[in-house]
């Protein structure tokens, strides 16, 4: 039989790990038994009822978080010379192109999210296998891809995210830091749902929605309420 480690223990004294809370409830409980000596990501899963196989019940969508993510987003422009100022001066981190290619190409991703413009997509392309996988290649869905670069690099740093669901059809996202107020993290949370609720295929047939959980980087999930307002 497996040992319970001492904070789920702590965990399960703290809370009904059953129970269905509301989301200001639920993020309450996830503060309550994190037991981090950092700051830790409160994260949203949502399962819904697709089939992720099917093309036409593929989940994937934007969303910009009403307090922001918590955490500093490193934004890395890859834009033609006559864009670089502009991206500087929406706050990228990084900003050029073929250097910064060459410097991807050799291995470094030390980047959160990579903004381009379509003009130059035909060499950023080329970076696929590397940034695939890290899920950080630009896409014009998630609106990294686009010639207003100065409006995608200051979404990106007040909160935007991208999500798409996975194969299991699930939702894996970041809505803020344990830090943050339970009102702060339900609202963000709160978002996330709405945004998935437009998003819902008309070819998805029964429950859309079938679970929600909240947790921290390290804490058990705590069941929220589908029914429950915030």
């Amino acid at each position: 039989m497996a040992k319970i480690s001492k904070n789920r223990k702590a965990a399960l004294a703290k809370a009904d790990l059953a129970k269905e809370y509301s989301l200001t409830d639920a993020a309450s409980v996830v503060k309550e038994i994190t037991f981090t000596k950092f700051d830790a990501s409160v994260d949203i899963d949502v399962r819904l009822g697709v089939d992720p196989r099917k093309a036409d019940q593929m989940v994937r969508g934007i969303v910009t978080l009403p307090h922001g993510t918590g955490k500093e987003v490193r934004v890395l422009a890859l834009v033609t010379p006559d864009k670089e100022q502009e991206a500087k001066d929406a706050g990228a981190d990084f900003v050029g192109l073929d250097d910064y290619i060459q410097k991807i190409e050799k291995g470094w991703t030390d980047i959160d999210v990579i903004i381009t413009m379509p003009a130059v997509m035909a060499k950023v392309g080329r970076l696929g296998r590397i940034l695939g996988p890290r899920n950080l290649m630009p896409n014009p869905k998630s609106g990294t891809v686009t010639q207003d670069v100065a409006k995608a690099v200051k979404e990106v740093k007040a909160g935007k995210i991208d999500f798409k669901v996975d194969k299991t059809g699930i939702i894996h996202t970041s809505v803020g830091k344990v830090s943050f107020s339970p009102e702060q993290i339900a609202a963000n949370a709160a978002e996330v749902i709405a945004t998935l609720n437009r998003l819902k295929p008309s070819s998805a047939k029964g429950t859309y929605i079938k679970s929600i959980t909240l947790s921290s980087t390290m804490s058990p999930a705590v069941i929220v309420d589908k029914n429950a307002t915030i």
